[in-house]
């Protein structure tokens, strides 16, 4: 059985060559670029990947990425994380005998902090109570449930909890590996001004605000 990793990105020169070297040797790789102004291609296809052209907006991107792939199990990533070593032994071990089901991978921080543990184990949580692991963690889904649910939407941001929802919690287990997530939007931010105004974004969503009020709370 086989994957197709897809990465959406958008000038992702600083993180998208560590991420391309977590994944390895996949059977397939797609990096779906929302029109970078950066390397993102040229870093993209020196490393092995597939470049598909993409409107910006990761729902969109995602889509794009899912319409070129060619295995029958997709894992999407973003282009800042990057998956632990053994990564693929437990994503060859859910492939096996989990058709039916979509996968994640524990939330991890690149950073020492304190505040990157308690947001970790905040994640945690959130996951084992709502059923809710964000795009940051992961999801491998086979084709044809990713097709039942009509996958990714054309969203740019939330696409990936509209998506998760779909999948219902009775789909979706939680693979014993780590995605590691660059921290750089909560340093850059503040660990609680960061979180709070992720916490509202998803409070606001889930009301059914316009998802561009909502963006640009996100990018403030």
């Amino acid at each position: 059985m086989g994957v197709s990793i897809i990465i959406p990105a958008l000038n992702a020169e600083a993180s998208l060559a560590a991420t391309l070297r977590s994944v390895g040797r996949a059977e397939q790789i797609i990096v779906a670029d929302g029109g970078s102004h950066d390397a993102t291609a040229h870093l993209a296809r020196s490393g092995g990947a597939q470049v598909v052209e993409s409107a910006p907006g990761r729902g969109r991107q995602l889509h794009t990425g899912a319409k070129a792939a060619t295995q029958d199990w997709f894992l999407f990533i973003h282009a800042d994380t990057i998956l632990a070593p053994d990564w693929r032994a437990h994503v060859d071990a859910h492939m096996r005998g989990a058709a039916d089901f979509a996968g994640v991978f524990r939330f991890k921080l690149d950073d020492a902090a304190w505040q990157a543990r308690a947001l970790e184990a905040l994640v945690a949580l959130r996951v084992v109570v709502f059923a809710l692991p964000y795009g940051d963690q992961g999801l491998l889904i086979h084709r044809r449930l990713y097709a039942a649910l009509d996958g990714f939407r054309p969203l740019p941001l939330m696409e990936d909890v509209d998506f998760v929802r779909r999948i219902g919690r009775r789909r979706l287990k939680t693979l014993p590996c780590a995605a590691i997530t660059s921290a750089q939007r909560w340093r850059k931010d503040g660990w609680l001004k960061r979180s709070v105004r992720n916490l509202a974004c998803l409070t606001m969503f889930s009301a059914g605000a316009p998802i561009e009020r909502i963006a640009r709370l996100y990018e403030r």
